[in-house]
């Protein structure tokens, strides 16, 4: 297997951090070995800080050890704040384990970066065609990956204070128009009970912006890139409805709406009152219901013209292209596709059920559960975020563009800029082909 060579700027990696790395490699360069229990496979996931998630990695990984003798599956978890960068260093040195999480935007990328191997899942208790499309990361027409779960973004806020100041609860059926939600904001913002009436987390960083915001571009009309081939980013990033989108964007700073760059927790200053709408994930639903109680509402994305959106495809399970044992990986991989298992996330990290059938074991997500509605967003709303091996670059020029305009750059200029910068990185991978 022939890595190439990535030109990305989000993937250089130091090489103290690469040689850390290797050296903590337990495996092998196949990411497997041999011994008295059997061939032992490395599995690496992102979840170290994350103990409710890490601990269903952990049952799964001791079920599946126990339920047969061949395999023996090993677990490495890093800080998610290092993890891409660790995988990275680790493919460089050709060290990946045979076992791995990905970001679903990442699966494009690292498949054609010659990380991932695609996989055979066939057999397994859950048909991949049971799953929600955005928990699913395939590329040129290959299945890389799989979720057992998804994340849905929403806005939140107390139904008492949209009564209040005369503001309609949208639904589903009936969600809020561009023209309504500006006068919802300007009403809050004229109570003077709000010094910020919306809240939609601009001081996080990273991927949250394209996650959070993009899925508003595209509402307008615009997206990252010419999906047609996946070849331009010019005409569309910079295009007539993408400017549109950063006019609004910008717009929310310059009328007080929104704060340039909110708080360190946006979620505990909506639930303190601070702001009266919330653009946040489902991530945090249980914790706003605990708070709220009925009072809490759950509206779908605004309809900017072409429909509501909202960013699809979290974390998924994949092969390295190096594992010496893909057989016993892929094994693994079959075994973690079983219906308790999706329950056993959606209960543990409130995240939403990749499938209808664990939805339906899930009390919160069941039809008429008090979240029912998040798995009718994620089905109903969800875009995936361009599926090209670019993605990783097009995701570092959009935040930095749209950070810019809510620092008053001009919306224009600066996404054109962004569209010339993807265009040229475009140009110098050849489009990524092959």
């Amino acid at each position: 297997m022939v890595f190439r060579t990535r030109r990305l700027a989000a993937a250089s990696v130091a090489a103290a951090a690469a040689t850390a790395l290797v050296a903590g490699c337990a495996s092998g360069s196949g990411g497997s070995s041999s011994g008295a229990s059997g061939d032992t496979l490395t599995l690496w996931t992102h979840n170290a800080g994350n103990s409710a998630e890490l601990d269903v990695v952990k049952k799964i990984i001791k079920d599946f050890n126990g339920s047969q003798s061949k395999y023996k599956v090993e677990l490495q978890s890093f800080p998610q704040t290092d993890y891409n960068n660790s995988v990275v260093a680790a493919a460089s040195a050709r060290k990946l384990p045979c076992l791995l999480d990905v970001d679903g935007p990442n699966v494009a990328n690292w498949a054609w970066g010659g990380y991932l191997a695609p996989i055979d899942v066939t057999g397994s208790q859950v048909p991949v065609e049971d799953q929600l499309d955005s928990t699913v990361g395939t590329y040129n027409d290959k299945l890389y990956s799989f979720g057992h779960y998804d994340v849905s973004l929403a806005f939140f806020a107390r139904k008492s204070v949209l009564d209040e100041h005369g503001i309609r609860i949208p639904t589903m059926d009936k969600p809020w128009t561009k023209d309504e939600f500006d006068a919802a904001l300007a009403k809050l913002k004229k109570s003077g009970k709000f010094t910020y009436p919306l809240e939609m987390g601009t001081g996080g960083s990273g991927e949250w912006w394209p996650y959070a915001y993009s899925p508003q571009l595209q509402s307008f009309g615009g997206d990252l890139i010419d999906r047609n081939g996946y070849k331009t980013a010019t005409g569309t990033l910079d295009g007539k409805e993408s400017v549109e989108w950063g006019d609004w964007f910008q717009s929310l700073v310059t009328k007080g709406y929104m704060a340039k760059k909110s708080g360190a927790d946006p979620n505990k200053d909506f639930l303190a009152g601070k702001s009266a709408i919330q653009w946040d994930g489902s991530w945090n639903a249980t914790k706003n219901a605990e708070k709220l109680g009925d009072d809490l509402a759950i509206i779908p994305p605004v309809d900017f013209g072409k429909g509501p959106k909202i960013g699809g495809a979290s974390w998924q399970w994949a092969m390295s292209s190096t594992c010496s044992n893909k057989e016993g990986a892929q094994e693994w991989l079959k075994f973690s596709r079983q219906t308790k298992y999706f329950v056993d996330y959606a209960k543990a990290t409130s995240t939403i059920p990749a499938t209808n059938e664990a939805a339906t074991q899930v009390e919160d997500y069941q039809p008429g559960g008090r979240f029912a509605v998040l798995v009718q967003f994620a089905q109903k709303y969800a875009t995936l975020r361009p599926v090209t091996p670019a993605y990783p670059y097009i995701s570092t020029e959009f935040q930095k563009a749209a950070q810019d305009i809510l620092a008053g750059a001009d919306p224009k200029n600066a996404l054109g800029q962004a569209a010339k910068n993807i265009d040229n990185n475009l140009k110098t991978n050849n489009n990524y082909s092959g």
